[in-house]
C-alpha cells in the first residue's frame, strides 16, 4: 500500500528554522523546501555568491562551477593579503574576496575596532548577530564586558585595536570550521603586521590555536606569554578567555583579571 507523504505544517517548519539557528530572511516570499519545486527550463544563471570579476582577489568562478578547494582559496587569501600595503587596502582587498563562503551569508564585512596606532591588539574569533549588524567587532554583550576589562586596566576603544579571525558572521552564530578559519587566517595575519602592537592577546581557543599556533586548550594555554613572530620583529603575545566564555562561566573572571594584569604590567614595560 503507498503512502502519501505530506509537507510539515508550517508553524513545525518555523519552529525548526529557529531551533537551527535561523535569524534573517533571505527571500520575499517563504519556501518549503521539504517538497519537490516545480521544474523550470533554466534560464541563463547569474554570478554565484563565490564569484569575482578577473580583476578581484580570490579564486574567480564562473556561474554553476564548483566553489573553489579550501587549498586553492587559502593559496588566493595568502596572495591577496601579501599585496596590501596598508590596512586599508587590506580591508578593500577582503571586501572583494570570495573564497570564502561565508561572506556570500553576512551581512556586512567587520574588519576592526579600535586605534590602528595602538600599543594593544585584541583578536577574537568572528563576529555575531550583533557585530553583523553593526559591522563593528565586539559590540554586543560580550563587546561590553571586554569594555569593562580593558578599563579595569585604564585602556579604551582608543588606546586598543580590536580585530578577528573570521571577518564574517558564521550562520547561527556556529563555530567557524577549519577551512574557513584556514582560508581566513592569511589575513588576520597581514592585519597584525600592518598594525605591529607591542602585545597582541588572543581571546579564546580559536583564536591562539589559529594565530600562535597552540595545541592545548585555553585552560593551558591561558596566561603565558609566547613569542609571536611576524617576519620583521617578535611580539608579545598572550591567550586568554574570550569574554564570551566568562559569560558563561563567570568563575573564570578571576583568572582572566590576572591575565590582564599581566598585560597591563607589558603595556607599561613596552
Amino acid at each position: 500500500m503507498s503512502t502519501t507523504e505530506h509537507p510539515p505544517p508550517p508553524d513545525e517548519l518555523l519552529r525548526f528554522y529557529l531551533e537551527a539557528g535561523v535569524d534573517a530572511v533571505l527571500a520575499e516570499d517563504p519556501v518549503n523546501h521539504l517538497t519537490e519545486p516545480d521544474r523550470e527550463p533554466a534560464a541563463s544563471a547569474p554570478r554565484g555568491p563565490l564569484s569575482a570579476p578577473s580583476s578581484a582577489p580570490g579564486p574567480a568562478v564562473s556561474a554553476g562551477a564548483a566553489p573553489p578547494t579550501p587549498d586553492v582559496a587559502a593559496m588566493a587569501a595568502r596572495e591577496a593579503a601579501g599585496s596590501a600595503r596598508t590596512l586599508d587596502e587590506l580591508r578593500d582587498l577582503l571586501a572583494t574576496f570570495n573564497g570564502c563562503a561565508l561572506k556570500a551569508t553576512a551581512t556586512q564585512l567587520v574588519f576592526s575596532a579600535g586605534n590602528p596606532a595602538a600599543k594593544l591588539m585584541l583578536v577574537g574569533e568572528a563576529p555575531g548577530r550583533d557585530e553583523d549588524i553593526a559591522g563593528e567587532p565586539f559590540v554586543g554583550r560580550s563587546g561590553k564586558l571586554l569594555d569593562l576589562m580593558m578599563a579595569a586596566i585604564g585602556i579604551d576603544r582608543t588606546s586598543a585595536y580590536i580585530a578577528n579571525i573570521i571577518p564574517w558572521r558564521p550562520p547561527g552564530n556556529r563555530t567557524p570550521t577549519p577551512q574557513e578559519t584556514q582560508i581566513c587566517l592569511p589575513f588576520i595575519r597581514r592585519q597584525i603586521e600592518l598594525v605591529n602592537p607591542d602585545v597582541l592577546v588572543c581571546l579564546g581557543n580559536p583564536s591562539s590555536q589559529g594565530i600562535l599556533g597552540t595545541k592545548e586548550g585555553i585552560m593551558r594555554t591561558r596566561g603565558r606569554w609566547m613569542d609571536y613572530d611576524t617576519g620583521t620583529r617578535t611580539i608579545k603575545a598572550m591567550a586568554t578567555f574570550h569574554p564570551a566564555y566568562l559569560l558563561r562561566s563567570p568563575a573564570y573572571k578571576r583568572l582572566a583579571w590576572q591575565d590582564f594584569r599581566a598585560i597591563r604590567k607589558a603595556l607599561q614595560a613596552s
